[in-house]
């Protein structure tokens, strides 16, 4: 067993680090004269500099929480790890030789592990990347990504691997490469219950980096039979899932020397961005945004993009961001995706000049939120527009400055026409404001009726509504954006995110819970009342689908070939290709209908 490490190496390792560099892999530093150097502290949250690291004299201190000491305290404060493994890390990058003492006393266990655990799945990911590159066992799952549109070289970089369908074989291999059977049980790679059976097989592998780049957790992705779309590591001794962010030792030098960052759905809209030249994008894991997550690029970053699917959990996980993130004094924008459900998507069908033109288009959180919410509530009548000004409310309270509210209250106004003093004095007495729009809104469900006129796609989704089982059918060729009428679009959201949630949720009353619009709700219980749609349902949806599709595929259609005109007037030649390319591609799919 190993000693204390001693004094000399870690004198060593004082003398050889550059603070400034190792302060700056965490927050951006300015220069002010010499080697004098000032940025935001990245151990608490704050708008003004007041974190200060001198370059010379080889130490670190905030004037705002007190935080200080040489840069061995740094590391072990920022990674949350013993004093002993900041010494070895530093000493790793410095390349300085570790010598120990005579002495007996270990170093903390569970750190040791730490380390282990990181060469366990370092060497796993280089197994499963081997089997998904180079064996037949895997050419079914490299066909596939390779037809999403990734490039060998991008699965080269983000090492994807194909864990194998035996669920045995994981575990033997490891025995094999002297791994024990106590070690490999707390692991992660294998069932709790089953410590034999691997967690993740016949699924297509996206390992998980720490912001040093070693491989530290897993996601798999199901490409056939039954199960979870997706698979993801659990907290471990070396991944805590809320602190880390996907892609982020790719895209950290990127979202410096940009100055912003993209937050997005999950690991394929991550790669996608990447093997588009956009790479300073990131993704939470399987979880909602987290403080600890913004903090990690708001050292780096001065604007962030939201890129969240347009679902209805993707359009909530936005919402939430976008509030955080004001909270948190940065400045938001959201990117609004054209022709496709998400970046993998649309770099396949358009190419990376579409993603790219949608990220630069990307538009101010409050402009987003202004046009979502007049879709949403019918801002023509008074009630609509007391509905729409009480849902942004949440959004100014979240600013940072005085100005910034009184400049999105000026904004409400003009967008919805609103009287100035009227918005300021709801906006500062809402419970009032809010009690009011409750008591008006009962009333008014007592007096009218229903008066949605059923088209042809809320048809189609109340015939789901009345058979749930037909829902799976429609989800398979249909997403949200195929619908052009809002309210199926709303129901549509509310049967998926139900269907996500289960099937405890996946019931009458778990979709009426999901739909806001009392009318719509009046509805739904109207048709299910009425036994409407209760003969040929499934022949019904079948031939809905069909339509709605084509009328999709058309509008699809409609937007190229405006794009194509613009690229055309403007000799891009270019964005001309590609978008012939992608209305060759919609002919295609309308001409197999």
């Amino acid at each position: 067993m190993a000693g204390i490490i001693s004094r000399d190496t870690i004198d060593a390792v004082l003398n050889t680090s550059d603070i400034v560099s190792v302060v700056g892999e965490y927050t951006r530093l300015e220069k002010r004269s010499g080697n004098d150097w000032w940025g935001c502290c990245p151990f608490h949250n704050e708008k003004s500099a007041s974190f200060h690291v001198d370059g010379d004299k080889k130490f670190y201190y905030c004037f705002g929480c007190h935080a200080g000491g040489d840069v061995i305290k740094f590391v072990q404060e920022m990674e949350k790890i013993t004093y002993p493994d900041a010494v070895k890390l530093l000493a790793k990058r410095s390349n300085v030789e570790i010598t120990y003492t005579n002495g007996s006393v270990v170093e903390h266990r569970e750190d040791d592990h730490k380390a282990e655990y990181i060469e366990l799945y370092t060497r796993v990911t280089g197994t499963f990347h081997y089997l998904l590159t180079q064996t037949p066992m895997g050419k079914f799952a490299l066909e596939y990504i390779t037809k999403r549109g990734l490039t060998l070289e991008t699965i080269e970089k983000f090492k994807l691997g194909y864990a194998p369908a035996d669920r045995r074989w994981l575990k033997q291999f490891l025995r094999e490469h002297h791994f024990s059977d106590e070690f490999l049980a707390h692991s992660g790679l294998f069932s709790n219950k089953y410590p034999d059976v691997a967690f993740f097989s016949d699924r297509l592998i996206f390992p998980i980096f720490n912001r040093n780049g070693q491989a530290v957790a897993m996601g798999g992705r199901l490409l056939r039979g039954e199960g979870p779309k997706y698979l993801n590591s659990g907290d471990l001794i070396q991944y805590k899932k809320g602190e880390t962010l996907y892609g982020f030792n790719f895209a950290k030098d990127a979202i410096r020397t940009n100055k912003k960052v993209i937050f997005c759905e999950g690991y394929m809209d991550c790669i996608a961005y990447h093997q588009c030249g956009i790479t300073y994008a990131v993704a939470p894991l399987g979880t909602a945004l987290t403080e600890q997550q913004i903090r990690i690029v708001k050292g780096f970053a001065d604007e962030v993009l939201l890129s969240f699917d347009s679902d209805g959990a993707g359009q909530a996980a936005t919402m939430r961001a976008m509030l955080m993130l004001r909270k948190e004094g940065m400045v938001c924008r959201v990117i609004q995706l054209k022709g496709g459900k998400d970046p993998a998507e649309i770099m396949l069908t358009y190419g990376v000049e579409a993603l790219t033109t949608d990220v630069k288009n990307a538009i101010l959180d409050s402009d987003f939120l202004l046009s979502k919410l007049g879709k949403e509530y019918p801002v023509s009548t008074p009630e609509g527009k007391t509905k729409a000004s009480l849902a942004f409310f949440p959004y100014v309270d979240a600013l940072q400055s005085d100005i910034q509210k009184s400049s999105c209250l000026e904004q409400l106004c003009q967008t919805f026409n609103l009287n100035p003093d009227a918005v300021r004095r709801d906006f500062y007495n809402r419970e009032q404001a809010q009690e009011r729009m409750r008591k008006q809104s009962l009333a008014a469900t007592k007096v009218h009726e229903p008066a949605i006129v059923l088209n042809s796609e809320l048809r189609a989704i109340m015939a789901v509504v009345t058979d749930l089982s037909t829902f799976e059918m429609m989800r398979s060729e249909l997403s949200v954006q195929d619908f052009e009428d809002p309210l199926a679009q709303q129901i549509f959201i509310a049967l998926e995110d139900s269907y996500k949630e289960g099937e405890s949720a996946f019931t009458l009353n778990g979709i009426l819970n999901r739909c806001e619009n009392k009318e719509l709700q009046q509805l739904i219980t109207r048709v299910i009342a009425n036994n409407e749609f209760s003969d040929n349902t499934k022949k019904i949806v079948q031939d809905s689908i069909s339509l709605i599709k084509r009328n999709s595929l058309e509008r699809q259609k409609e937007v190229v070939m405006t794009q194509i005109r613009t690229a055309s007037d403007a000799h891009d030649a270019d964005a001309l290709k590609t978008l012939l390319a992608a209305k060759m591609n919609i002919d295609k799919k309308l001409q197999s209908m």
